[in-house]
């Protein structure tokens, strides 16, 4: 009865709505003021933006003139849209060659830099150059090197070794992994730089003990590197897999989503979708299937690979 008593005499004496917010003002008005341009920014570029590409998959809009209600039409249409499928599946085809190459060569040269070898923060500034470099000019030198003639560099060097020219760009079967290649070329070194901060953070100390009981070098990355990595492996998982796709600048740039649609990725087609036949509300369709992928993937990746809370 005495504790019921005294939470009725604070709820009587706790002051009005207007005096705490007041209050709370008060103590935080210049987080408040800093927060507010950015809640606009969100809300305009972000919120909004995603509220109407909703409202645009019921409609049916080409810019040019009203929408008119549709329903689920266009969904109704991508069930049975062949090459949107093909799309999806160029997507996770590309995936599959990007994803691991990525994560293993970003690895590779985090460990070389972290060795202590001369001249490492010259061979750090040389690996991670490709991601600060215009993705144009690494398309146009890619497109020069993987050239399906024998002018082409690759091929000439294949040529030594009695291999018949290649077509590349210009093969069905070859052209994504080549986008694949380069999109790998592009993004290593920032992969190199998240593993380079993860093997900093490990305890030398382990290293040292690990030496004393006669531990092979090999043994030691398998037993104590690569596993103190797994918070930087889970989130390079995470990252290189909606960067895959998402894939989109090399398909524009080299293929145009040739040959045969054999590049159309799911970004790809929805970018044609929307700005060249200007089919914006079947392209809202494609982009809300994207979105759909990524994040099923992401949370199958959070719940099967970053079960340790205590990491991440």
């Amino acid at each position: 009865m005495v504790t019921v008593s005294k939470a009725l005499t604070i709820k009587k004496t706790k002051p009005p709505l207007g005096k705490r917010l007041k209050k709370e003002w008060n103590r935080n008005a210049i987080v408040y003021l800093f927060l507010v341009p950015i809640l606009i920014h969100f809300t305009i570029f972000q919120v909004y933006p995603f509220l109407l590409s909703f409202y645009l998959t019921f409609m049916d809009w080409r810019i040019i003139g009203e929408p008119v209600f549709v329903g689920l039409k266009h969904w109704q249409y991508f069930l049975h849209d062949s090459l949107a499928w093909k799309a999806i599946w160029n997507t996770v085809k590309f995936s599959i060659y990007y994803i691991v190459p990525t994560m293993a060569l970003g690895l590779i040269l985090a460990l070389i830099i972290n060795s202590g070898v001369r001249g490492a923060k010259f061979f750090k500034g040389i690996f991670f150059l490709p991601v600060v470099t215009s993705f144009v000019i690494i398309a146009g030198i890619w497109g020069w090197l993987f050239k399906g003639t024998e002018a082409g560099m690759i091929n000439f060097i294949l040529s030594f070794f009695g291999i018949e020219p290649q077509l590349f760009l210009s093969n069905s079967s070859q052209a994504l992994a080549v986008l694949a290649g380069l999109s790998i070329f592009k993004v290593a070194g920032s992969t190199m730089i998240y593993y380079f901060a993860g093997l900093q953070s490990i305890d030398k100390q382990l290293y040292e003990a690990a030496q004393m009981d006669g531990a092979s070098t090999l043994r030691i990355f398998w037993t104590i590197t690569f596993p103190l990595l797994k918070p930087i492996h889970f989130y390079v998982l995470i990252t290189t897999t909606i960067g895959s796709f998402q894939i989109f600048d090399s398909a524009f740039l080299l293929t145009g989503g040739g040959p045969n649609y054999a590049t159309t990725t799911l970004v790809y087609y929805l970018y044609a979708q929307g700005f060249t036949s200007l089919n914006l509300s079947y392209a809202a369709v494609l982009s809300y299937v994207l979105f759909f992928i990524i994040l099923v993937i992401s949370l199958i990746q959070r719940k099967y690979l970053g079960k340790d809370s205590n990491l991440y």
